[in-house]
């Protein structure tokens, strides 16, 4: 597995943070209070105190399969009811019910992510919360000319390992909850982030979905940096600089599950 950067990944920490506020945000208040909280895929650890500002009182576990995110969540923001665990996200179960399960931007990394929801299920308490954010531009250029350039002759077998990723629409998790017997709030949203710097969108791929192919050419510097100056020019291309910034449309795809 290709490991994290939490500092490449955090290079555009408040456009990454603004989809997880949204998402918290359509949690409904409820007569029953949230007094647990499953935070899965928290990365550093950087959201948790949206969570503790929404939910004062409640005991927080982060979970995350990578270990520098792991250090850096437990270093930077662990205590005060706030714990983290080093945990794949497939086979991690909470110790005791959860309240609320929360993710933002892992599910889509899963090779089946409604079993895992459906495993998690087990540990969601009677009138718990599912709560789900995921990136959904598979057909978006960003995707496209990634697995364009990846399907080339010169790179044939380098990727073979590598799952691509598929569309998520909100029915997927309105056909998964609602007969369950969950009430289900299901939207998509397209965000216009305005990156700023040279090659923007290529460094803010670079923190998340080209990982797994640069670690595929690690042992290849030379068509590693082929890749990577081919993948550069088509995406300059694709999203051009203007005077005041690049602007990158991401669409996300957002659920809340409330049991009834």
């Amino acid at each position: 597995m290709a490991s994290w950067d939490p500092a490449q990944y955090l290079r555009f920490g408040d456009e990454r943070t603004r989809p997880f506020l949204d998402l918290i945000g359509q949690i409904p208040q409820s007569t029953r209070p949230i007094t647990t909280i499953s935070d899965i895929g928290c990365g550093p650890g950087h959201l948790t105190q949206f969570l503790r500002q929404r939910w004062p009182s409640a005991a927080i576990t982060g979970v995350d399969s990578s270990p520098a995110m792991i250090e850096r969540a437990t270093r930077e923001h662990a205590g005060d009811g706030v714990r983290y665990a080093l945990a794949d996200a497939a086979s991690w179960l909470p110790t005791e019910a959860t309240d609320l399960i929360v993710s933002n931007a892992t599910f889509q990394w899963l090779p089946d992510q409604f079993a895992t929801i459906e495993r998690l299920l087990a540990g969601l308490s009677p009138h718990g919360v599912v709560a789900i954010g995921v990136p959904d531009n598979a057909d978006r250029p960003t995707h496209r000319l990634l697995d364009e350039l990846a399907a080339e002759s010169r790179f044939t077998g380098r990727f073979d390992n590598i799952r691509p990723f598929d569309p998520i629409p909100p029915v997927d998790y309105v056909d998964f909850f609602a007969p369950r017997g969950f009430t289900v709030n299901a939207w998509s949203t397209t965000y216009l982030h305005i990156l700023q710097g040279e090659n923007p969108v290529y460094e803010w791929i670079a923190g998340t979905r080209l990982r797994p192919y640069l670690a595929a050419l690690a042992d290849e510097p030379q068509l590693r940096d082929e890749f990577i100056a081919d993948y550069r020019a088509a995406l300059r291309t694709a999203f051009p600089a203007r005077d005041w910034g690049t602007p990158l449309p991401f669409r996300r795809t957002f659920v809340v599950a409330v049991r009834n």
